[in-house]
């Protein structure tokens, strides 16, 4: 139970920052950008009443998953009599920061739908000002910054900058997508760029902040380069870099579209909706990062399971695939029941998992091939390289979890419960859907455009997924040793997403770049996992 618990934990943390991000950011963007007291005329009036459905949508999002959070909580720290501290949790700082947000965020719901029927009420604008205000400044209670001795209150502050920003930058994308399909005539297209040209600079401000405020909370975290690659912490620090630099580079390239726009005037061109639309996933991304940032203690903390340069190293060392593997029999002799999370792997139980990762990389990189041979467009028999996710789909079905149904003694629903069985079984269930879809886009099977967008969707969301795993949860050293190389095939998923996404959006020949991009990094998932190693 605690482990499931801590998972759904670091996905309802996720939720809930989304939820903040659409709530705060909302206000900022309707305040900042769309200026709701300004002449009225009705591209604004429509834009302000949608923004003010989505500050209510993610104020309620925010508040459902906190009172999730602080439900679960309680029964993951369930003794073994299975009595829950429901009066001890609830007497923490932790909880009543959570009820707190909980209370703030409800109060900012019912005042956006209260601004729905009046939205140019200059009192109703301002409490929610302040309700947004307060929500930040609740943010650097439930995180990190609250458990420290020293610099407490740098810590804190610096921990509200950085989520506001955070909230305002991200927040104001969503709410930018969500203007973009709004119906305009091209009467409307002057102040729709109006609108792009003001969050641009709101968009550049508030990222500054974000990584001027990363920085700083990063020296006090993590304590030197040791820290930094040895602990999960420093890991996941590193994924939330690899990220905000896809998004980066696609908010520079809207940057300067932008600007081109208000130099020369005229409509706000396509491409810089579609590519705010890659960076929402980008960002949404970095949330769940920073979700799982919070669950695992600072680097500057973890002294005795961190693990050495050497260590790290020798993981990225390539090791000729081994297609060996032991008996099914020898490993259930050898390992642990399922149910203990903390027992130490044996030798075939690594040997099992580099086999597994093996034989799926030789899948995937030969999609990856056959993917980059389509692209060519000479050879048509390529396009069916989907229906190689059905082998990659049985596989994985029968050899993920050896000790859970149907090889091992553990029931389906018993295993169930452990969160690496069901994030193992999530993804099988992603990798027949994905052999499903694409598959019948490539072949025309599926001739509705909409259809060739679950490919691109489900990969960014599995490798946002993986980047959630964990394993040895108690464990820290052995969980980073695995994570270190499961978490640079969750990036380069994303990239596959978003890069296919923008392939799909664009216009011939600028789908190129986009095209080749997704197709090398699905290549590179496969050859990092064909050169797995493990133990």
């Amino acid at each position: 139970m605690t482990t499931l618990a801590g998972f759904l934990n670091v996905v309802l943390r996720g939720v809930g920052l989304a939820g903040l991000a659409t709530a705060l950011g909302g206000v900022a963007y309707a305040l900042l950008v769309l200026r709701p007291f300004a002449a009225p005329s009705r591209l604004r009036n429509a834009a302000v009443g949608r923004c003010l459905t989505l500050i209510a949508a993610g104020a309620t999002l925010l508040a459902g998953a906190q009172a999730l959070i602080l439900g679960l909580q309680p029964l993951a720290l369930a003794g073994e009599n299975g009595s829950a501290p429901f009066r001890a949790f609830f007497s923490t700082t932790f909880a009543q920061a959570g009820l707190a947000r909980i209370a703030l965020a409800i109060a900012l719901a019912v005042t956006a739908i209260l601004l729905r029927r009046k939205p140019d009420s200059r009192a109703s604008w301002c409490s929610a000002a302040g309700l947004a205000v307060l929500l930040g400044m609740n943010a650097a209670w439930l995180s990190h910054a609250m458990g420290r001795l020293e610099y407490r209150e740098v810590l804190m502050a610096l921990e509200v900058f950085h989520q506001v920003a955070a909230a305002v930058w991200v927040g104001g994308l969503i709410h930018l997508v969500a203007f973009s399909l709004l119906r305009r005539d091209s009467s409307e297209e002057a102040e729709a760029s109006g609108f792009a040209a003001r969050f641009s600079s709101v968009a550049l401000g508030s990222v500054a902040g974000l990584v001027a405020a990363g920085i700083a909370l990063s020296l006090f975290y993590v304590d030197g380069v040791d820290g930094l690659l040895g602990t999960g912490y420093g890991i996941m620090i590193l994924t939330k870099v690899a990220v905000l630099a896809g998004a980066l580079a696609l908010a520079a390239l809207n940057f300067l579209a932008v600007r081109r726009m208000s130099r020369r005037g005229g409509a706000v061109p396509a491409s810089l909706w579609w590519f705010v639309e890659a960076e929402v996933g980008m960002g949404v991304t970095l949330l769940l990062a920073a979700a799982a940032l919070t669950s695992l203690p600072v680097a500057a903390d973890v002294r005795e399971d961190r693990a050495t340069l050497a260590e790290v190293g020798s993981r990225f060392v390539p090791k000729l695939p081994s297609f060996s593997t032991p008996r099914i029999g020898d490993l259930l002799a050898a390992a642990a029941p399922i149910t203990d999370t903390l027992a130490e792997r044996k030798q075939p139980e690594y040997q099992w998992s580099e086999f597994n990762h093996h034989v799926a990389g030789l899948f995937v990189f030969s999609m990856g091939l056959l993917a980059l041979v389509e692209l060519r467009g000479r050879s048509r028999w390529a396009r069916h390289w989907p229906l190689l996710f059905l082998g990659l789909a049985a596989f994985l079905f029968f050899r993920n979890d050896p000790r859970a149904w149907p090889l091992g003694p553990a029931g389906f629903w018993e295993s169930m419960l452990l969160p690496d069985v069901l994030q193992h079984r999530l993804a099988v269930a992603l990798v027949v859907a994905l052999a499903a879809f694409e598959w019948a886009v490539r072949t025309g099977r599926l001739s509705a455009p909409e259809w060739a967008y679950v490919f691109p969707l489900l990969c960014a969301a599995g490798g946002a997924l993986l980047l959630t795993h964990s394993h040895a949860l108690f464990n820290l050293k052995a969980e980073f040793l695995i994570e270190v190389t499961h978490t640079p095939l969750g990036v380069l998923a994303v990239f596959v997403g978003w890069a296919r996404w923008l392939e799909l959006r664009l216009p011939a020949p600028n789908d190129r770049v986009p095209g080749r991009v997704w197709a090398v990094a699905f290549t590179l998932v496969g050859a990092l996992l064909l050169f797995y190693r493990e133990g």
